[in-house]
């Protein structure tokens, strides 16, 4: 450099330059879900999260439909086939405005959209996916059991061959999007080992009811899936994958969403406490003037910007088709858990007024809570990477 060259300003929302990064189109994106997310999330979501509801899910689900949010990384049939860094960025700022809006997309897209249009018959994605690109269809994804969590290995929900027909009976438990859903992707043991349906949740015998007394996210529709003795035709099961690895591969992609999601949640709470301490006084000068409070603004600043800098890189990785699982779960296990504490700093910065919900700050804290454990808990993402570090399962 130059003698007389110029350095820009530095920038305290983006202290590292990481937008230079981002080509137009990104940016472009970014700048659309973080504006839907202003105008339609933000004025509610503390109303909503105190209430325990999501109102208008499905007003909600049509216009992230129409911005293309919705399978948004997904080829075809509707879908915008944005790369992978730019469905991150997305997810970073739903994240933002609230876990469980980015939950809604996440699990639309990633997986109940995902496993139709990677696994499914050219019929399934046909009949399916335009619908739910749009908004129109709201899917779920039954894996979890009311017994079964870290294990999907040994769930009970059962496929049995009738005829030319299927009959599905048993339980899924935590289901997001459930009560709303039109169609449910279920996994469930065959006489042939693993198997997806897509399930039209009118079918009879299927039924959703809604999770109440949730104390993490509580502006999200979590669900119980019931299937009593659901009669389904030949046509309904995912033709193109048996065994655990059709669920683990869409669980994978929603995780790398997760990566950038929790930086999210993340970089509300470190805003609110940074412009909080600039304009909060106490012993007659702003708290940001004293250095413990600096130095809490500096460490949640480092991980923050180093978690967006890894999920920057592993996007670049899946859309060069060079992202392993077992990086991802290096992504979800560090961000998920350095966004924890940077919303736990944040709070001690705020004082009493960090678990008001007139900040995002508490909100945040108690919905990170819950995606620390969903789609793999800690331990089994330090699992995966013991394995891949040693060469030894530790599993069994």
């Amino acid at each position: 450099m130059s003698a007389s060259a110029k350095l820009p300003p530095f920038d305290a929302g983006d202290p590292l330059g990481i937008d230079d990064l981002l080509d137009p189109e990104e940016l472009a994106v970014r700048d659309t879900v973080r504006t839907w997310a202003a105008d339609r999330v933000l004025p509610h979501i503390a109303e909503w999260y105190e209430k325990g509801e999501l109102p208008g899910i499905r007003e909600l689900a049509r216009e992230l439909g129409s911005i293309g949010a919705l399978g948004m990384s997904l080829e075809g049939y509707g879908c915008a086939g944005a790369s992978a860094v730019q469905y991150g960025l997305a997810c970073l700022e739903l994240e933002a405005a609230d876990s469980g809006i980015r939950s809604l997309v996440s699990v639309q897209g990633s997986l109940a959209m995902y496993a139709i249009h990677r696994f499914g018959s050219e019929e399934q994605k046909q009949r399916w996916l335009p619908s739910m690109a749009a908004g129109e269809t709201i899917g779920c994804f039954g894996l979890t059991e009311p017994d079964i969590g870290s294990d999907p290995a040994a769930m009970r929900t059962y496929a049995k061959k009738d005829g030319g027909d299927w009959i599905l009976n048993g339980r899924k438990m935590w289901i997001t999007n459930g009560s709303v859903a039109g169609v449910a992707v279920v996994w469930a043991q065959t006489d042939d080992g693993i198997r997806g349906f897509a399930v039209p949740t009118g079918t009879p015998g299927f039924s959703a009811p809604e999770i109440k007394h949730k104390w993490s996210l509580r502006a999200s529709v979590t669900s119980e899936l019931v299937l009593d003795d659901v009669r389904l035709p030949a046509d309904a099961v995912l033709p193109g994958v048996t065994g655990l690895k059709g669920p683990l591969s869409c669980l994978s992609h929603a995780r790398y969403g997760i990566v950038w999601g929790a930086m999210g949640a993340a970089r509300s709470s470190f805003e609110s406490a940074l412009e909080y301490a600039r304009t909060r006084e106490q012993f007659g000068r702003p708290i940001g003037g004293f250095q413990l409070t600096q130095a809490k603004l500096a460490d949640m600043a480092l991980e923050l910007h180093k978690g967006i800098l890894l999920a920057h890189h592993l996007g670049r990785r899946l859309d060069a088709g060079r992202l392993r699982p077992e990086q991802v779960s290096f992504g979800k296990l560090n961000n998920v858990r350095e966004a924890i504490e940077i919303c736990r700093t944040s709070r001690t910065i705020l004082g009493a007024n960090g678990i008001s919900l007139e900040y995002p700050v508490m909100r945040h804290a108690t919905n990170l809570e819950s995606v620390l454990t969903y789609e793999g808990t800690v331990e089994m993402h330090q699992l995966v990477l013991g394995k891949a570090l040693t060469g030894l399962d530790a599993f069994r």
